[in-house]
């Protein structure tokens, strides 16, 4: 249980318990050595009597050696094979006694002697998955063979039997404590996050001593890591910090670094966090994201963003929310948003919104939508951080939408009108540029774009996805693997980006099923019918424009969408000046037909019949 853990922090233990301890310990070491003496018949020093074993030790609190055993579940015949090695380092006699064992010749512990004097000898105590060898609690020196081998204590479990626990040295390298001072005072906001997080360990059930993992992100990295140490001060657990560049990118570094914890963990250390930075380049996130994924005991993660589900262990995320976006404002102050535009720079085009509503023609049910997706932005706030259902999930906080329809039936206009109403930016993601043939540098660049895109609050369009976001391929190789990892990555911070993204996809039907169902919006942009085409004709051309004889009811016969009727009025307005006249059918027709040559569109009598 928690609890059990919190009770066996690294604290200095007092006076009174450390001399009971030692006294506790010698009197283990003596009965352990009056056994081999006894089969040698050759004692090496004088020993208090039979009956002064350790059980004669009052001892005010558990000795470490039965925490040991305790923490580990060890037999009589492995805690026995534990103290034997001790005994070795403590004591010069000791050693002696075992060299006499030995026959004069190793002065050291094995398994062979053990096996022969010990009480309670078990052959399966040896085996590498025991507890003594899986959690390291012993070493096999000198492979001759494993019944001969020199036995060796290790110096941390060593410590520990004597009273001095300290965390292991290799993990001190790596590791940085977070004293649990630091995390307190927190907003209110983020110490409901803490309560949350607290809670769920609390109730959480775990297997195989796993809890689930979680993972605190957002923007303010310091404040991830407060939510953290708090969290796990709650629970009366020390909090220690490993950077993600520092998991070992080799597995079998990664495993000795996981037994190390383990022990740690099995031992009452505390709680393990695994901080994940701007920087990290995606080869680190993908080795902390394994190393953790087995890890047992509490772990939790920061970072600015979301991380992709692990393969074995359920995953638990907490956004925290950003002052000014969510939490404070409804607005976004204009610093941030040229902040984010400079990061955005290099990733997305910036589209400069000039359209607003009366620009666009569509069914009233679409219109409706594109509505309610700007109430929902103009409100969120007000939703998830006053009302309290950004509590409720980590998930879902975002709002995503997907425009559906053929080429130039509005699905950008409609973006670009949603940018002027609810007064954001709005970025063109260029996927040729943020999907890379490298593996793990997508994720990476997405990272970046969502990371700069939450700094200004922008609206983001994925235009024409179809071929990042189509139905997931059958994995055949590592790149198909890495393809669909690229997407499920995407899917999961567009759903937890606090902001607007817009996917735009010429065919709904060439999208995966399951990624549809995790959208909220899906707008379907129809071709427009001849009275929607008169409708686009009469608002093609500006108040400005001189225009003579135009027939709207004939030019609505031309069966193209509204982009290309935009199109066409814009070459016909260039026609029309450059001969310095107004804006006629025949500068239209000349336009039309150059628009039908670039879609390789053939024109009937039908739509032009009667225009000159």
């Amino acid at each position: 249980m928690i609890g059990d853990a919190a009770e066996h922090r690294l604290e200095v233990p007092s006076a009174e318990w450390q001399d009971c301890n030692q006294r506790y310990l010698l009197a283990a070491l003596t009965r352990v050595q009056r056994r081999i003496e006894a089969a040698t018949r050759e004692p090496q020093r004088d020993l208090p009597p039979e009956d002064s074993d350790e059980k004669s030790v009052a001892m005010p609190a558990p000795a470490a050696l039965e925490e040991l055993c305790t923490h580990f579940s060890l037999t009589q015949f492995e805690r026995d094979v534990l103290l034997l090695c001790a005994g070795v380092e403590l004591d010069a006699s000791f050693a002696a006694c075992c060299a006499n064992a030995h026959g004069g010749r190793r002065p050291y512990a094995t398994f062979s002697l053990a096996l022969a004097v010990l009480e309670h000898a078990d052959w399966g105590a040896i085996a590498p998955t025991a507890a003594l060898r899986q959690f390291g609690l012993i070493e096999v020196l000198e492979k001759e063979s494993l019944t001969d081998s020199r036995l060796r204590i290790d110096e941390r479990i060593l410590h520990y039997l004597a009273g001095i626990n300290y965390l292991d040295e290799h993990l001190a390298s790596l590791l940085v404590p977070i004293p649990a001072v630091a995390a307190r005072p927190l907003p209110q906001t983020q110490e409901a996050l803490v309560a949350r997080v607290a809670q769920l360990f609390s109730t959480a059930t775990r297997e195989d001593g796993i809890w689930p993992l979680v993972q605190i992100y957002g923007t303010d990295a310091s404040a991830c890591q407060a939510v953290c140490a708090a969290s796990c001060a709650d629970l009366g657990l020390a909090l220690y910090s490993l950077r993600a560049v520092d998991v070992p990118a080799s597995a079998s570094e990664r495993d000795r670094l996981r037994r190390l914890w383990t022990r740690e963990v099995m031992m009452g250390t505390g709680a393990l966090l695994i901080s994940i930075e701007d920087s990290d380049p995606p080869e680190s996130l993908r080795n902390a994201v394994t190393f953790c994924d087995r890890l047992p005991g509490i772990v939790l993660l920061s970072g600015r963003a979301p991380l992709p589900h692990t393969n074995q262990r359920l995953l638990q995320r907490f956004e925290l929310a950003r002052p000014g976006i969510l939490e404070h404002s409804e607005q976004v102050s204009d610093s941030c948003r040229l902040t984010a535009r400079v990061r955005l720079e290099d990733l997305a085009q910036r589209i400069e919104p000039v359209s607003d509503w009366s620009d666009l023609v569509l069914p009233a049910p679409q219109l409706e939508t594109l509505h309610e997706i700007a109430m929902q932005r103009r409100h969120q706030s007000t939703v998830y951080a006053r009302w309290g259902f950004a509590k409720k999930s980590a998930r879902g906080l975002g709002i995503t939408a997907l425009f559906a329809g053929g080429s130039g039936t509005g699905k950008t206009l409609a973006a670009e009108v949603l940018s002027r109403e609810l007064g954001l930016d709005l970025y063109r993601i260029d996927l040729s540029q943020v999907v890379n043939k490298y593996i793990g540098e997508t994720e990476k660049n997405l990272r970046r774009v969502f990371d700069a895109a939450e700094e200004g609050g922008a609206i983001l369009l994925f235009d024409e996805a179809d071929a990042l976001f189509g139905k997931r391929s059958e994995v055949k190789d590592s790149h198909d693997r890495h393809a669909n990892i690229e997407v499920s990555y995407l899917l999961q911070r567009m759903e937890t980006y606090q902001g607007l993204s817009i996917l735009t996809s010429n065919l709904k039907s060439n999208l995966d099923p399951a990624f549809l169902r995790r959208l909220r919006f899906i707008i379907q942009f129809p071709f427009p019918d001849i009275e929607q085409r008169r409708e686009i004709w009469q608002r093609a051309f500006p108040s400005g424009t001189p225009v003579e004889d135009i027939v709207p009811a004939k030019l609505a016969r031309l069966n193209v969408a509204g982009g290309h009727i935009r199109n066409i009025a814009l070459n016909a307005a260039f026609l029309a000046a450059a001969a310095g006249e107004p804006v006629r059918m025949p500068h239209l027709l000349r336009a039309v037909r150059s628009e039908c040559i670039k879609l390789e569109k053939p024109l009937t009598e039908a739509e032009i019949g009667g225009w000159v």
